[in-house]
Parts: structure tokens; sequence; C-alpha cells
């Protein structure tokens, strides 16, 4: 995972910053993206017109004050790595992030980015093991749900320790669909 800088995230956003969205169809359906001048910071299943109260509600959370503005270049290149992605062109993404997100989530997102590759699955107790938290499988599973970056950092590859297929917040037919996409070795329970 890339870092932009060592400054805390969040704190530097003034009146005049802005969040570019853009949208992106797949057969997965339709995705919108947000990114800050420092990189992405969301990927989320849905038209841009849907998700607009969720992400008000996430840039109040993390303290957010700027505007949202559309601006197709400043997620180009995320575009074209998931269209990669769907196309069987990629499997591993490169891009700068800018996330938000308590010092917990962002470990478990490193985690995940940074131990999960394509076409492999992992669960939630040997995600919570790889960061030294073996008790904290719940706190991991919570983490992986507040994930912003869909398809990126690869929560769709992990599922519960008896192999079951359990929660994704895009919906059991997109986790599925992506496990199939990258021919991850899952028995369906």
């Amino acid at each position: 995972m890339k870092k932009t800088s060592k400054k805390k995230k969040g704190l530097f956003m003034n009146k005049r910053s802005f969040l570019y969205y853009g949208e992106l169809e797949t057969p997965v359906g339709p995705i919108s993206l947000v990114s800050t001048d420092q990189g992405l910071c969301r990927i989320d299943f849905g038209n841009v017109r849907d998700l607009t109260s969720l992400w008000n509600n996430w840039k109040k959370k993390s303290f957010l004050c700027g505007e949202f503005i559309k601006n197709e270049d400043k997620v180009f290149e995320a575009k074209c790595q998931l269209e990669e992605y769907f196309h069987k062109q990629r499997t591993a993404f490169s891009l700068e992030f800018d996330l938000y997100g308590t010092p917990f989530q962002r470990k478990v997102w490193k985690a995940l980015y940074d131990s999960t590759p394509y076409g492999e699955i992992q669960t939630y107790k040997s995600l919570a093991e790889s960061i030294q938290a073996p008790k904290a499988i719940r706190a991991v599973g919570g983490a992986i749900n507040k994930n912003p970056i869909s398809i990126v950092i690869p929560c769709h590859r992990v599922i519960g320790s008896n192999g079951s297929l359990v929660g994704y917040n895009g919906g059991m037919d997109k986790k599925k669909y992506l496990l199939h996409l990258e021919e991850a070795p899952i028995t369906q329970k």
C-alpha cells in the first residue's frame, strides 16, 4: 500500500479542497470512485446519485470539509486499473491511497491489501493473527466491513473459518462474482 506522506490524514483538508468523483460501469454494476489530490479514498458499488448520503456521512465522520466535484481525470488511473482487473489483465493494483479510518482499521486494511493476493483467500481469524491480534477476530471483521476501497483492498477474499462466504457490503452476488473471476479456491457452503 503506497503512502503519500507521514502527515495525519484528514487534518489538512480545507474549504478549498475537493473530493473528486467519477463512475465506472462494470460486470457487477456501476462503481463510483472518490479521490483527493493525495490519492484514492473510496470505491463503492452503485451510482453517485445513490451514494450521496453515504458519502456525506463519511465526509462528516472523517472530519473532511472538501467539496465533491465530478472529475473523471482524477479517478482515471483507478478506473483503468479496475477495467483491466475485470478483463483479467491485472492481478494487482498500483494506486496512491488517501484512507480515512481509525489506526486499527488502517492496520487491518493494510494487512488485507499486503497479504491477500489475487485468487487467494484467507479467514478473518488468519487476518487477525497476521496483525498480532488473534483474539480480535470480530474487530477485524468490523474493520473489513468499513473498508472504503472495495475490490482494490480485497475484502471479498476474506471468508469464514469454516470456509463459508460470509458478509460483503457489496452483496454476496458480487463477492461470488469477484472470487469466481479470480478463480479463488472456494467451495460454496
